[in-house]
């Protein structure tokens, strides 16, 4: 890599949340001093970093309300597939049941007992569940909001963390609406439900709740989106990009929000590679330096759902043969990595 290419490329990345100002100014400072040598550490330091940010969402509600069904959408999971959470079940825990993320295993979402199922209290019950190992709350309902799960807001908003209501069978809801009134207008029905919502928890002492309707079956209708930009946002640095390269793979968008991110990432990795080979340390060969640039390949195609498995879960999905869908993808990330 070129030094005018290394300072453009470390230019584009102060629009990135990865580097501090702070950071950019050494980064600068180093290579000007001592080249792409000075510049390895931090740049190690930082992908380390990327690989290995944990990002912890914990979901609550009572049993029932369509839990775990979320957690697997949230994934990308179906309920057959291996890993996800047990649907269908009467909860018998009292104990936060952690899931990993398929492809990104330093992100959990982990399903909370809801708190009208445990004998705490709503301050004691956060103290139970370890309140401070998680990111954000996400409260499940799966018809109405309930006193319990107002108290447990108040409490996470004491403790300075953000939560977010989400009712995922608004699908049943609108539905039941049109057994009631004939037929409603989807939007008419989405904002008569909403209202609903917001006045009781406003009612219960939420002023400005955060509430999406969502689907767990259909993922790319109703507020799911709107749910997603929400979290991200809120999230911050290396996390937020964590959650985006987390989201399952459901349209063109969201691969696209992937690829920018991903983008950002392939210079940190292209000046590594090129500054161990140029650097000589003792036992380095051009192997290692090739080794970085696979791991990144590795990494990139589990991040865009290009990998076996993957693809074998959107065959599941999709219901078709996998070998379909891999006769359809065009990027060299897919097949055998070779050194050229």
């Amino acid at each position: 890599m070129g030094g005018a290419s290394f300072r453009d490329q470390m230019a584009q990345s102060s629009n990135s949340t990865f580097f501090s100002q702070e950071e950019l100014n050494k980064l600068k400072s180093d290579y000007e001093t001592g080249g792409l040598g000075k510049v390895t550490p931090l740049i190690q330091r930082k992908i380390k970093e990327l690989g290995n940010t944990e990002l912890n969402i914990a979901v609550t509600g009572e049993t029932g309300t369509g839990k775990s069904t979320f957690i697997n959408t949230m994934r990308g999971l179906q309920s057959d597939d291996e890993g996800a959470a047990e649907t269908g079940v009467t909860e018998t825990t009292m104990e936060p049941t952690r899931y990993p993320h398929p492809n990104l295993p330093n992100v959990y979402f982990w399903d909370l007992p809801g708190i009208g199922t445990t004998k705490f209290p709503a301050n004691k019950y956060l103290k139970e569940m370890k309140f401070k190992r998680y990111d954000f709350f996400i409260i499940i309902s799966g018809c109405r909001f309930r006193e319990n799960d107002t108290k447990l807001a108040k409490e996470i908003k004491r403790l300075g963390k953000n939560f977010y209501f989400v009712r995922p069978k608004i699908d049943n809801d609108l539905n039941s609406l049109n057994k009631q009134r004939r037929k409603v207008n989807e939007e008419e029905g989405l904002e008569k439900i909403r209202n609903d919502c917001v006045r009781k928890l406003q009612e219960a002492g939420i002023p400005s709740p955060s509430v999406f309707l969502i689907s767990n079956f259909e993922p790319n209708l109703y507020e799911c989106k709107q749910l997603n930009e929400a979290l991200e946002d809120d999230l911050q640095n290396i996390k937020k990009s964590v959650f985006i390269l987390a989201r399952p793979n459901l349209n063109l968008e969201i691969v696209e929000k992937k690829r920018q991110e991903l983008k950002k990432r392939v210079w940190m990795l292209a000046t590594l590679s090129g500054a161990v080979g140029a650097v000589p340390v003792p036992g380095v060969s051009l192997a290692c330096d090739i080794g970085i640039l696979v791991g990144g390949i590795i990494d990139f195609r589990k991040y865009l759902g290009l990998d076996d498995a993957s693809l074998q879960r959107l065959a599941n999905m999709a219901g078709k043969p996998v070998g379909v869908l891999k006769a359809e993808v065009k990027t060299p990330l897919v097949g055998e990595i070779t050194p050229d």
